[in-house]
C-alpha cells in the first residue's frame, strides 16, 4: 500500500470559500484574511492535489472540472462537520441549544423578533446567532449547515442551486408611515394622495417591492421614489427624519409606531408580505426550529 497523501485542511477551507463565494475577493472579506494569504494556499493544495482548481473567466475565476469534484468533496465533508457540531450542541443538558438564523435583510427587525419568538421559550435555554445578508448568501450557508434556517421574505425558488423546504409563519398586509408632519399632509385621499408624495421602498429584488410596483401601476399611483433600501432598518431611520412615506407590515404597526415614532398614513390590505422559514429538512429536527415552523403555519400573524 502507497504512502497517503495529506490535505491541508486550512488550504482546502479557504479552497471551498473561494469556490463558494464566487472569487479571492468575496472570499478574503468572508475569512478576513489577505487576498495574497488565500491565493498562496491555493497554489498550495494545487500542488498538493496535482490538478488546477480554478480558471480565470473575464475578471473572476471558475472551477475547472477538478474544481468542481474538489468542491462537492468539501461541501460534503464541512457540512458533516457542521452536523457534528450542531448534533453535540442539541445534546439535553443544562448548555443552552445553539440556533444560528440567517436573516434577510429586509425583513422588519420586529418581525423577525416575534418570528423567533418561539424558539426562545422552550423549557432549555437557547443561545441565539443572527446573522443578516442577502438570500443568496444565507442560503449558501444554509447548504452548507452553518445555519439552521433562514427568515425570508420569499420562497425559496427553482433558480437556488439549494434543495430547501419552505414553511410560511405568517403574512401581513401593508401599511404607509411617515413623520406627523407627512401624515397630516398626505393622509387626506389616500392612497391617491401618494401621487407624486416622496416615498421610500425596499430595492427591486424583493418580494414586497414587487407587490408594491404592482399595487401603484394597477392604481394609476407615481409616487416620488426618494430612495432604495436593502436594510429595513436604515430606511426606517431615513423615515424617522422625514425623507419620505414607507411601508412596513400592517401587523407592526403598534411597535412601529411607539419604537419609530411614526404615525400610519393608510393601508394597502391587499398587498400581502409574506414571511417564510427556509430549511434543509422538511420535517426540522432541531427543536428550536421546530418550535418555529409549528408556532408558525402561516398563523403567527395574519393581518
Amino acid at each position: 500500500m502507497g504512502r497517503m497523501k495529506w490535505i491541508n485542511y486550512n488550504h482546502l477551507y479557504y479552497f471551498w470559500v473561494v469556490g463558494r463565494e464566487g472569487g479571492v475577493v468575496r472570499a478574503s472579506e468572508e475569512l478576513m484574511v489577505s487576498q495574497p494569504t488565500i491565493s498562496n494556499q491555493l497554489k498550495d493544495l494545487e500542488a498538493a492535489l496535482g490538478h488546477k482548481l480554478f480558471e480565470r473567466a473575464g475578471r473572476g475565476l471558475k472551477l475547472t472540472e477538478a474544481g468542481r469534484v474538489t468542491y462537492n468533496y468539501a461541501s460534503e465533508m464541512f457540512s458533516q462537520a457542521q452536523q457534528l457540531l450542531n448534533a453535540l450542541e442539541h445534546q439535553p443538558a443544562d448548555v443552552a441549544l445553539r440556533l444560528a438564523v440567517g436573516v434577510t435583510d429586509v425583513i422588519p427587525k420586529p418581525v423577525a423578533r416575534q418570528l423567533l419568538a418561539p424558539a426562545l421559550k422552550l423549557e432549555q435555554p437557547v443561545r441565539l446567532i443572527c446573522r443578516e445578508d442577502k438570500s443568496d448568501r444565507l442560503l449558501a450557508d444554509l447548504a452548507a449547515r452553518r445555519t439552521d434556517m433562514v427568515l425570508s421574505d420569499a420562497p425559496i425558488g427553482t433558480a437556488v442551486q439549494v434543495e430547501g423546504f419552505n414553511h410560511l409563519l405568517g403574512e401581513s398586509g401593508i401599511s404607509f408611515f411617515a413623520t406627523r408632519e407627512l401624515a397630516a399632509r398626505y393622509r387626506p385621499g389616500f392612497p391617491k394622495s401618494l401621487n407624486g408624495a416622496p416615498i421610500l421602498l425596499p430595492t427591486d429584488h424583493t418580494q414586497v417591492r414587487r407587490s408594491l410596483n404592482h399595487w401603484f401601476d394597477s392604481r394609476r399611483i407615481h409616487p416620488v421614489v426618494a430612495g432604495e433600501f436593502d436594510d429595513s432598518a436604515l430606511m426606517f431611520w431615513f423615515g424617522r427624519t422625514g425623507a419620505g412615506i414607507l411601508p412596513g407590515p400592517t401587523v407592526m404597526e403598534a411597535d412601529i409606531k411607539r419604537e419609530m415614532r411614526l404615525s400610519v398614513i393608510g393601508r394597502a390590505r391587499d398587498v400581502r408580505e409574506r414571511f417564510y422559514a427556509i430549511t434543509l429538512e422538511e420535517k426540522p429536527q432541531h427543536p428550536a426550529v421546530a418550535a418555529i415552523c409549528a408556532a408558525g403555519r402561516g398563523k403567527i400573524f395574519s393581518k
